[in-house]
């Protein structure tokens, strides 16, 4: 003989299931990572303009971190500005961000 379930109150059941999807919702997202925290700061730049024999590469060197590749340095900073790295001109103004 089966034995049947009544569920004696729908609040009480419809709370319970509520809970029970919240937290797998949110297990599932750290299991899969998808929850990870956004930084809220805004990135700070310098601006900086192009004078006469300079290049990005030196700019890159000055501005940037001493323990990161310069490659890389000057690839975010031609990604920020939309530029190429050998068509700056002298008298254009470029952003270089102070986090690199």
């Amino acid at each position: 003989m089966k034995k049947r379930y009544r569920i004696k109150s729908k609040f009480r059941f419809c709370l319970s299931l509520t809970i029970m999807l919240i937290i797998l919702i949110s297990v599932t997202g750290n299991v899969i990572g998808t929850n990870q925290a956004v930084s809220l700061t805004k990135p700070v730049y310098t601006e900086i303009m192009i004078v006469n024999g300079d290049t990005l590469w030196d700019l890159a060197k000055a501005y940037g971190p001493e323990d990161q590749d310069v490659r890389k340095i000057v690839h975010a900073i031609c990604q920020i500005n939309d530029i190429s790295a050998d068509k700056i001109q002298s008298g254009q103004k470029i952003l270089i961000p102070r986090y690199l």
